[in-house]
């Protein structure tokens, strides 16, 4: 029979997956090995709609530039993410993204990747139709229930 770990070896741990919350800037980490079950989160408050920051093509009146660079994306037609982890947008660097903005994808079809906890899982199409917006870029950490794709 082992002996539980003294809790200066838990309060190390501890700290260190808080660590990695920061430096990732995720909400949510756990750690399960040896007996040991640690859940370390933070709280977020997460807003139904995101802003997408225009850069402008040609000069623009202050007020159109405002306005351009605080769209608000509608989240009806938005994939949005199952859990926290680190998307990737093709199967493999160097290769061609599953989808791409004006991709006509069907139902089921993988969009990207979200790496968690050393697994790739498949991020789905909900629906038929058309992707519009692709707004995560290779490599960046997710929340959950963060959009992540528009489809149309």
């Amino acid at each position: 029979m082992t002996t539980p770990p003294s809790s200066s070896i838990k309060s190390d741990l501890i700290r260190a997956l808080a660590d990695i919350l920061d430096e990732t800037k995720l909400t949510e980490i756990e750690y399960d090995a040896d007996g040991i079950r640690i859940r370390v989160a933070r709280q977020v408050t997460q807003s139904a709609t995101i802003q997408q920051i225009a850069a402008p093509a040609a000069p623009q009146s202050a007020a159109a530039a405002g306005q351009a660079a605080h769209e608000e994306i509608p989240l009806a037609n938005a994939v949005t993410s199952p859990m926290v982890g680190v998307v990737y947008l093709s199967p493999e660097p160097g290769t061609p993204r599953f989808a791409d903005v004006g991709t006509t994808v069907h139902e089921g079809q993988t969009l990207l990747l979200i790496e968690a906890m050393k697994t790739f899982n498949p991020i789905q199409a909900t629906r038929a139709g058309k992707v519009t917006r692709i707004l995560v870029v290779d490599g960046q950490p997710v929340e959950f229930g963060e959009p992540l794709v528009i489809v149309e």
